[in-house]
């Protein structure tokens, strides 16, 4: 992971610690959103990585889809 990737995931993995118990698991979409930044980053860096990432959340709204959505290769 590189290095800006390592500093741009420390929030992903902070909302997994803390936020994640107290919003529950109704997630549309498997990978979890959380999951699914965290291997956009290690797979594609920090630029391209936070991208994909945003693009998948702002999937997730009641009018969005659902199902399995990978990461990209």
């Amino acid at each position: 992971m590189t290095p800006l990737a390592y500093v741009l995931s420390l929030p992903v993995r902070a909302y997994r610690l803390i936020g994640s118990p107290w919003v529950g698991h109704g997630c549309r979409y498997q990978p979890t959103c959380s999951a699914y930044a965290l291997e956009a980053l290690e797979k594609h860096g920090g630029i391209k990585g936070s991208w994909l990432a945003i693009k998948r959340i702002g999937r997730c709204h009641p009018l969005g889809g659902s199902g399995i959505d990978n990461v990209p290769d």
